[in-house]
């Protein structure tokens, strides 16, 4: 057969081409062919991040085989004859990446997905909802984003769906409301907002709905109550307006019912008590009030009840008593009153009462204890009397006794003697008395006793020191304790904060032993004696000292000087004599130290650390010499130093003399000019030179003079340079002439307040209507510019511990304490370091001042002065959190408490670790949580709940909190 030229030609091209095909399949591909549904998978493989090499099993085999490859392959799972693949779990496999719409299009036999627990992101893939096998469909706990897509009522033979923990945001699909075979919805943790659909009340079979977590909003839909089958409803850590519907007590299978931290408001309607087999009802953190239905005593199945932090009124109902089921009844934070009803003893389940923060009174119950096994009891913050019912450690399981600020008395029930499960004790701010008659030897896990403000007698016991994992004890203002100090006490390795001032303690100081642990030590108001022992430098961890006002004498202990943390040391009113210890000058912690009044001689050390202390911290020596206070001199009078200081000296004194004279020379004409008007004065801190005011003034408006009648200055904020070249920023404070006194007061506390992370007032000038005070400039810009600067942890952790340190100093460090009145991240400044500084502190609260009462003198009288300092101070620590969060964020998150109140930590801490590119697990996350949890408690909505900023401070860099 004649074969044409141009097929001769091309036949050697064919043969090879096809050559090549047929051999590649025989290297790359073993078995020549390869299934679709294994091509699809190692496709998906492709597009998956698998860090932790999760899939490494899924390769093809070396053989050829007639079924599907990937059978075999981790977390494939194919039916009998492995013909087609039915299961597919990816969870938990520490992957990440974005999926391509129709990536699970070819598995329509499937029947359970389960993508949960990884990094997977961007929007879920569409094709997912061509999966119309699907029973079960799990993505969660990862980072989808974007609307959920419509489509999911394709899936009609769906019965779970859990998308729980995503960044899912917009509207929830309703269409979800279609798939009838539906048994369990998950949306819960992500950013859904906008009402929950009515249609979600359509459901034939639901049995578990979680929606909480996100942002919702709108009224909840009545239409909830139809759903008859549920059994399990959280819908709570969202943003809802109005009530609880009424319709939400026809949900007869109910039996889990969690609406917390929803902003809901009106009563609790009384219509839930229909739910009949309700075992746990949660409507904590909401704006609820009225009263508690009675009607709740017919839920005998009832086991937690938890209704706390609402503004609930009126009784415990008396019906409580029959919840023989009941567990756990929390109703603190609420405006609650009446007796604790008799019959609340009675209950055998019991072992969780939390009533604090109400307005209770009367006695606790007498048998409480007696019937069931008392784990943790809170009653503090009312206004409850008598005695500790004595059997409230019959069960032999009671971990916390927390009875705090009441008006409890008697002695300490014998029970409680033997009641070894004991881990806190808090019963401070009461009436109590009798000896403190514990067994400490019978509390092996016995961490925290606060005694302190009783009527305790009989000194402190001695066998403290055998409650071996003892952290905290307080007794102090107990003025009647009496007693001595033991040499074991202090020694108990697991101390960390010893507190008993104000206790009429006498003897000698006991030496120390190993006192690894200990951090605070208070013992002031006493009658101690003898000599501070040098073995106080076995406490390596001693952060913070309280002596004063004792019989203390002999020298100060180098040791102590010496200690690396040590950061407050108040020895004051005491005996101690000879020299201020040298090394307290090299202490890089060191933020006070008070010696007044003792008999102390020599020189103050002159490092820098002395200088920004106040005088006030000296006074009571008379030999005691040095900035702050006067100067040494030697025997010819002048002041002690190298003979260039005095060379120098002189030259000043000359200078001073010709000054002096011109000055002399002028004040006749400007007397007359300014015809007896008041004048301006300027009062200089540390780090100013002495500045005459008319110095300061022509340096704003380059004026010749300044006067009464022609104030400088028309704003009142702006930069100027000082004679010297000194750049300042300058701030003007008007105030009415009766007040002049108590701002004076307050501004000259605020130029002696010296902290690396605070701004520093160098000086102010004043006359009778208005002062310009003379602040740091700092060129580097504030918080809020850099704040959408992405930065890395390290930097964000740096700026919030600053922060929190210079607010530390102002609250705890200061007496009184200085309100800043205006945190925000334009008063956080950056210095050349790029070190935080606070600035603006006490200003807003000076402007407050100025139109308060004018008897009070700040900080000094009790009424409405006292009660703003208090206010601004809990402000600052509300403003706190809030600038937290916006650091954890870059700025996204301002004015963030409602939110962080509102939302599930989980979400929040997500978010975060999103915005810090932190991968979770990662040791840095524990540091985010920690951070942000602190964040949390600042910005209660309570003020008396948040903590002091001691306790946020010690929180923050990792100490244990002592509260």
């Amino acid at each position: 057969m004649q074969v044409p030229m141009g097929i001769k030609l091309f036949q050697p091209l064919y043969i090879t081409t096809t050559f090549l095909i047929f051999l590649s399949l025989i290297l790359v591909v073993p078995g020549f062919a390869v299934d679709p549904f294994t091509e699809a998978l190692l496709s998906l493989k492709s597009e998956i991040v698998d860090n932790s090499n999760s899939l490494s099993d899924w390769i093809l085999p070396s053989g050829s085989t007639e079924t599907i490859s990937a059978c075999s392959w981790s977390g494939v799972k194919c039916n009998e004859n492995s013909s087609l693949i039915i299961g597919l779990d990816l969870s938990v496999k520490n992957l990440g990446g974005v999926f391509s719409e129709n990536q699970f299009s070819i598995f329509s036999d499937l029947v359970d997905l389960n993508l949960s627990h990884n990094s997977f992101s961007e929007k879920l893939p569409v094709g997912i909802f061509n999966l119309t096998n699907l029973r079960s469909l799990d993505i969660s706990r990862n980072n989808f984003s974007g609307h959920f897509p419509s489509g999911i009522s394709n899936l009609d033979s769906l019965v779970i769906l859990d998308a729980f923990s995503n960044s899912f945001s917009g509207p929830l699909p309703k269409d979800a409301s279609e798939i009838e075979s539906l048994k369990v919805l998950n949306f819960a943790g992500s950013y859904f907002s906008g009402p929950i659909p009515s249609e979600y009340g359509s459901f034939k079979n639901l049995d578990f709905i979680h929606l909480a977590g996100n942002s919702l909003s709108g009224k909840i839909p009545p239409e909830l109550g139809m759903l008859k089958t549920v059994t399990h409803m959280e819908i709570g850590y969202n943003l809802y307006e109005g009530n609880i519907p009424w319709e939400l007590g026809n949900m007869s299978r109910l039996q889990y019912l969690d609406i917390a931290g929803a902003n809901l408001s009106g009563s609790i309607p009384k219509d839930l008590t229909n739910l009949t087999n309700l075992v746990s009802l949660f409507l904590f953190r909401n704006q609820l009030n009225g009263k508690i239905p009675w009607e709740f005593g017919k839920i005998n199945s009832l086991s937690s009840l938890d209704l706390s932090d609402n503004f609930l009124s009126g009784p415990i109902p008396e019906s409580f008593s029959e919840l023989k089921n009941l567990t756990l009844l929390s109703v603190m934070y609420n405006d609650l009153s009446g007796t604790v009803p008799e019959g609340i003893a009675k209950l055998p389940q019991l072992d969780t009462l939390l009533i604090w923060d109400n307005l209770f009174s009367g006695s606790l119950p007498k048998d409480l204890g007696k019937y069931s096994k008392l784990k943790y009891v809170d009653v503090s913050t009312n206004y409850l009397v008598g005695s500790i019912p004595p059997s409230i450690c019959s069960g032999g399981v009671l971990s916390r006794l927390i009875l705090f600020s009441n008006n409890f008395t008697g002695g300490l029930s014998p029970s409680l003697s033997n009641c070894s499960s004991l881990v806190r004790i808090r019963i401070e701010d009461n009436s109590f008395s009798g000896d403190i008659s514990l067994n400490f030897g019978k509390f092996p896990d016995l961490s925290y006793v606060d005694m302190s403000r009783n009527r305790f007698s009989g000194g402190i016991p001695a066998d403290i020191a055998l409650a071996s994992n003892l952290q905290y004890f307080n007794v102090s203002n107990n003025p009647n304790l009496g007693g001595t100090i033991s040499e074991k006490t202090l020694s108990l390795n697991s101390l960390q904060n010893f507190s008993a001032t104000n206790c009429s303690i006498s003897g000698d100081f006991p030496p120390f032993g190993p006192c690894k642990s200990l951090m605070v030590l208070e013992l002031s108001m006493n009658y101690i004696s003898g000599i501070m022992p040098q073995s106080i430098s076995n406490c390596q961890n001693l952060v913070s000292l309280d002596l004063a006002n004792n019989n203390l004498s002999g020298q100060i202990p180098v040791g102590l000087a010496s200690l690396p943390g040590i950061s407050v040391v108040d020895l004051s009113h005491n005996s101690f004599s000879g020299s201020i210890p040298a090394k307290f000058g090299s202490s890089s912690s060191l933020k006070l130290l008070n010696v007044s009044f003792n008999d102390l001689s020599g020189l103050i050390p002159s490092e820098k650390s002395f200088k920004a202390m106040d005088s006030s911290a000296f006074w009571g020596n008379p030999k005691l010499c040095g900035t702050p206070l006067r100067p040494c001199r030697g025997p010819n009078g002048l002041e002690l130093g190298s003979r260039r200081t005095q060379k120098l000296a002189w030259v000043l004194i000359t200078s001073g003399i010709i000054v002096l004279a011109i000055t002399a020379a002028v004040f006749g004409v400007l007397y007359f000019r300014r015809r007896g008007q008041g004048q301006w004065k300027m009062v200089s801190f540390s780090g100013l030179p002495q500045f005459t005011a008319n110095d300061v003034l022509r340096s704003f408006n380059s004026i010749e003079e300044a006067t009464d009648m022609v104030p400088p200055l028309a704003g009142s904020d702006c930069k100027a340079v000082l004679p010297t070249g000194i750049t300042v920023l300058v701030k003007k404070i008007e105030w009415r002439p009766e007040r002049m006194n108590a701002i004076l007061d307050l501004i000259t506390r605020m130029g002696h307040a010296r902290h690396k992370n605070l701004t520093r007032l160098l000086g102010f000038c004043y006359n009778k209507r208005m002062a310009y005070l003379l602040c740091d400039y700092l060129p580097n810009g504030n918080l809020a510019e850099r704040i959408r600067m992405k930065r890395d942890w390290a930097t964000k952790y740096k700026t919030i511990v600053a922060i929190a340190k210079g607010l530390c100093f102002l609250h705890h460090d200061c007496y009184p304490a200085i309100p800043h009145g205006d945190l925000k991240a334009n008063n956080i400044v950056f210095d050349e370091n790029m070190e935080p500084h606070l600035t603006e502190f006490g200003v807003k609260f000076l402007i407050r001042l100025n139109s308060g009462p004018s008897t009070a003198r700040v900080g000094n009288e009790a009424g409405e002065i006292e009660r703003a300092v208090k206010e601004e101070l809990y402000r600052d620590i509300y403003n706190f959190g809030e600038v937290i969060l916006e650091v954890l964020t870059n700025g996204r998150l301002s004015n963030a408490a409602t939110s962080i109140q509102n939302t599930s930590k989980e979400v929040i801490l997500r978010e975060v670790l999103v915005e810090n590119d932190v991968v979770p697990s990662s040791s840095v996350q524990e540091e985010i949580k920690l951070v942000l949890e602190v964040a949390s408690l600042c910005t209660r909505v309570r003020p008396s709940d948040r903590p002091s900023m001691e306790e946020a401070l010690k929180l923050i860099t990792g100490l244990k909190k002592q509260g």
